[in-house]
């Protein structure tokens, strides 16, 4: 899961510490969050101090790209010619 939370937080003009207290995190805490595998309460944590919708806060998927079920391994698709 690709998460934009840093990208956000820094159109927020904010730093991570500001970002971090104002979610009630600790600073550590939140990159955990960031670089961990979030619950959606905490996402939704996030969002809601961010004032962005919950959905902002992933990137959107690529057409050529796809993630394997079974491994989790990401895989990008090309066209022979």
């Amino acid at each position: 899961m690709n998460l934009r939370i840093g990208e956000i937080i820094k159109e927020k003009g904010m730093t991570m510490q500001q970002a971090a207290d104002k979610m009630g995190f600790s600073r550590i805490g939140l990159y955990k969050h960031i670089n961990g595998n979030p619950t959606i309460e905490i996402l939704q944590r996030i969002a809601t101090a961010l004032e962005v919708d919950i959905t902002e806060l992933f990137e959107p998927a690529r057409a050529d790209e796809f993630t394997c079920p079974n491994c989790g391994t990401r895989l990008t698709v090309s066209q022979r010619k």
